[in-house]
């Protein structure tokens, strides 16, 4: 092909370019810097979640696989019957904490960051969380496993994100490959007011005293 040619295609590339950049915005090519592939990196896969975000209106399962729940809708109002209200129905919202553990049975989290939230059940529903709730990138089988062994039922919600798509829309992808096996969540924790973050906590600040502390 003559040099032109190829100078004319190349423009016409980077016009291509700068004009998706333009309406999607630059970070949306930013979550190919985390290696992942083209099919994962998604227009909600933007960046970090920040305080002040919504959460995603995502599904995972709760129990077993196939019975979801709406991460989004865990943290908002409910009509008089238990409904969860509609947009724009009046509603006064609801109060919590998501919390995320790299993997079930592993060492920290069954020793010390499950129990801990487990432990102060209460104490979190006196300073207002209504729900707590754990989600890891594991099948729905083995939270419910997990919530059995650690006696969460009625104190903490085990949810799964098995496809890992709320921890990727969230941006807190962890490549535990080296010890897990695939990517996983990093360990974090959530104050949710009606849908919206409030305050996000990573590593040891995501166990339940620094929370409650938080929620006070």
């Amino acid at each position: 092909m003559p040099r032109q040619g190829v100078l004319s295609r190349g423009l016409v590339l980077l016009s291509g370019v700068a004009l998706l950049r333009s309406f999607f915005g630059s970070e949306t090519f930013a979550g190919q810097g985390r290696g992942t592939t083209g099919a994962q990196c998604r227009i909600t896969v933007l960046r970090h979640a920040a305080e002040g975000d919504s959460l995603p209106s995502i599904e995972v399962d709760e129990g077993k696989p196939g019975e979801v729940v709406n991460v989004a809708e865990l943290f908002k109002g409910t009509d008089a019957i238990g409904h969860f209200a509609n947009a724009g129905a009046a509603s006064s919202g609801k109060k919590g904490v998501l919390f995320a553990v790299p993997g079930a049975f592993t060492p920290t989290c069954s020793e010390k960051h499950l129990p801990g939230y487990i432990e102060k059940a209460e104490d979190l529903k006196a300073a207002g969380a209504e729900v707590v709730a754990c989600v890891s990138v594991n099948d729905a089988f083995v939270m419910k496993a997990w919530g059995q062994q650690q006696k969460a039922e009625g104190k903490v919600r085990m949810l799964a994100d098995a496809k890992c798509e709320l921890t990727k829309a969230l941006g807190m992808e962890l490549d535990a490959s080296a010890k897990l096996g695939n990517i996983r969540s990093e360990r974090y924790a959530m104050i949710i007011d009606d849908g919206k973050i409030t305050k996000i906590t990573k590593g040891e600040d995501s166990f339940a005293p620094e929370i409650l502390t938080a929620l006070k």
